[in-house]
């Protein structure tokens, strides 16, 4: 069977981890007899200065019809003086509205071989950090009704927090699927000691806690969970919470394992359709120099391959292969040390390739 695979490559450094990406994609078609059918379009920058417009509707159409899409990065200083209406950054908040996507899921481990690039002390690090934050992506307050008015003689903003018993649901449901996949472990984040939003989401994650008898679940205010994933990050499995705490949680994480290049993401809907990113940006000072860790991108592609295609097998073998290539110590720049041997973004793409079983 054919799967079909809509390709973002986007701006900056994003065309570059693409091309890795889809290096070992094709590696793994080779070995297991698969066929993955690429479909590229514009996004971000490259589409506003082709297009006018950050995604066409020709563009969002295929992205809609693929089982999958896998995304580069957008955005860099070019665009920044855009209309807020067509900034790179609409492109995303488009797709993931078109396609229902509602839950991101962005796993962070430091991998041993690297421990050593972790900010946090060894001491704390002994335990390991592998955990997983599944972040609501479509409610709350990014998409809550705003207004900027003048007030008594000054300007006044609001911005509304919003959540539904569904909403909440959804999300709680994805948090625990994956927690029985993975250490049957769940802390769900929230700040219910102060917001409406978060008595009900604490409300119904307890309604739904009685439906995963196997999962150790647990309550945890977001500024504690803030403090304990500096303090004793390996406390966590996985980890769900609304659109900005874990906006917030997951970039704070994924400084943990001292490089945003290794970082994959992906972001669900309902169904199997989900479109996978690494969580960096498009780095628009090493774009072209064949300088950027394509690993982040690599490993989406395998989180693709687990979620929206149930190739867990190759998943595996993806993720084995990025841990034998950093065993035999190649390193792309942004995680080199020494003693390692520094390698390009496009060589990095082929090792593991290569090393994929």
């Amino acid at each position: 069977m054919v799967k079909k695979i809509t390709v973002l490559s986007g701006d900056g450094i994003g065309p570059e981890i693409i091309k890795e990406a889809i290096k070992v994609l094709d590696k793994v078609c080779a070995l297991y007899g698969h066929r993955f059918e690429y479909t590229y379009v514009d996004i971000g920058g490259c589409s506003i200065d082709k297009y006018g417009v950050p995604i066409t509707d020709k563009g969002m159409t295929l992205c809609k019809s693929a089982d999958a899409v896998l995304l580069g990065a957008v955005g860099g200083p070019k665009w920044d003086s855009c209309p807020p209406s067509i900034r790179p950054e609409k492109a995303l908040l488009a797709v993931r509205k078109e396609l229902g996507l509602f839950a991101n899921l962005r796993p962070t481990r430091l991998f041993s071989q690297l421990s050593g690039a972790s900010p946090l002390k060894p001491a704390v690090i002994e335990g390991g950090i592998d955990l997983v934050i599944v972040r609501e992506l479509t409610g709350g307050v990014y998409f809550g009704a705003r207004s900027t008015k003048e007030e008594n003689g000054e300007l006044v903003a609001h911005d509304d927090m919003n959540y539904s018993v569904h909403e909440i649901e959804r999300i709680g449901r994805v948090a625990f699927e994956t927690a029985m996949k993975r250490r049957k472990k769940l802390a769900s984040v929230d700040k219910a000691n102060v917001l409406d939003t978060s008595r009900l989401w604490r409300k119904v994650m307890h309604e739904l806690s009685a439906e995963y008898p196997e999962v150790e679940y647990s309550d945890v205010l977001v500024d504690s969970t803030a403090m304990q994933l500096i303090r004793n990050p390996a406390t966590f499995d996985v980890l769900v919470t609304e659109n900005m705490f874990g906006d917030i949680l997951s970039d704070e994480a994924s400084m943990l394992t001292g490089s945003i290049g290794m970082m994959p993401s992906a972001s669900l809907s309902s169904g199997t359709q989900g479109m996978y990113e690494p969580i960096h940006g498009s780095a628009p000072d090493i774009a072209g120099q064949n300088l950027a860790n394509p690993i982040g991108t690599i490993l989406s592609a395998a989180m693709m391959l687990r979620y929206s295609f149930g190739m867990a097998t190759e998943a595996d073998a993806i993720e084995n292969a990025v841990d034998a290539v950093l065993t035999d110590g190649y390193r792309t720049g942004d995680i080199y040390s020494e003693g390692m041997k520094r390698v390009s973004c496009t060589e990095m793409g082929t090792l593991v390739a290569n090393y994929l079983k």
